[in-house]
């Protein structure tokens, strides 16, 4: 059975710094979460992954998948 995951993220997530849409999203503690474009999410993701309770969903290849289909 071949299944495909969809995007967890969507154009309708934002990032939190610039607004960009978001690729990347770290769960935090208490529900909270941060959302962060492909760009912020690399400079921020050292520290990110220093916190404790902390789940990263990375979605940063899906730049690469995209610009690869549009250029076909």
């Amino acid at each position: 059975m071949n299944t495909t995951m969809a995007p967890e993220l969507t154009v309708a997530d934002r990032c939190d710094r610039c607004g960009a849409q978001a690729y990347v999203r770290a769960r935090l503690a208490g529900d909270l979460q941060l959302l962060f474009c492909a760009h912020h999410g690399r400079e921020h993701n050292d520290k990110l992954r220093d916190m404790e309770n902390v789940e990263i969903t990375d979605e940063s290849d899906r730049l690469l998948a995209d610009s690869k289909a549009s250029a076909e």
